[in-house]
């Protein structure tokens, strides 16, 4: 019995060390981090974070991992809490649920800061790519059930629309966590807004 429990135990520290860099790297930086920032966050040694990532990259690309499905989730799961009938509750929805909701957004700013490493680590590429064509494909499919309800008259197919959709969540979320006050979530989403009523034609969003 004892060797079923031990796997069990290691995930379990495995996930508290994964977490506890998310919030070591939200709080000082992926440039400020430190081995001890992680252990002090998670309540053991350096050596026990060592014994389970013994490099460093790979616990930082576990968060990264992590943060995407986490992010992806809570999208389709705002999208799915919509009524299934209202196309435009769903686009509103989803868009909703892309941008920071305040400046010091812990998601957000976790995410802006994991893709800083892609430049220079195939492994954090194929996230931030992941994110987003995944994100781009949740668009999409809201953008093409309201074409053929009805609801939506598609200025372009759907598949470009969606791109413009994330890129514009991506630009203007990184303003508004880099401080911008010009530029506040509210604005930020009134401005999608008119641009998703601009592209379907749905004065209702």
């Amino acid at each position: 019995m004892g060797r079923v429990g031990r796997p069990r135990n290691q995930t379990a520290r495995r996930e508290a060390l994964v977490s506890a860099a998310g919030r070591a790297i939200a709080q000082r930086g992926l440039e400020g981090l430190r081995l001890k920032d992680i252990a002090d966050a998670a309540g053991v040694s350096q050596g026990s974070v060592l014994y389970y990532y013994p490099e460093l990259d790979d616990l930082v690309l576990e968060v990264h991992r992590g943060a995407v499905e986490g992010f992806l989730a809570s999208r389709q799961q705002a999208y799915d809490g919509a009524p299934a009938g209202d196309a435009a509750g769903r686009l509103r929805a989803l868009i909703e649920s892309g941008l920071p909701g305040i400046t010091e957004d812990p998601v957000h700013g976790l995410l802006y800061e994991l893709h800083r490493r892609a430049g220079r680590s195939p492994g954090h590429a194929e996230l931030m790519t992941s994110l987003f064509a995944r994100e781009v494909a949740l668009y999409a499919t809201a953008l093409e059930v309201g074409a053929a309800t009805g609801a939506f008259t598609l200025a372009a197919s759907a598949h470009d629309l969606a791109h413009g959709l994330v890129a514009l969540e991506d630009g203007y979320g990184l303003h508004i966590v880099s401080h911008n006050a010009a530029l506040r979530p509210d604005r930020a989403r009134q401005l999608i807004l008119a641009h998703a009523r601009a592209v379907t034609g749905c004065v209702e969003l």
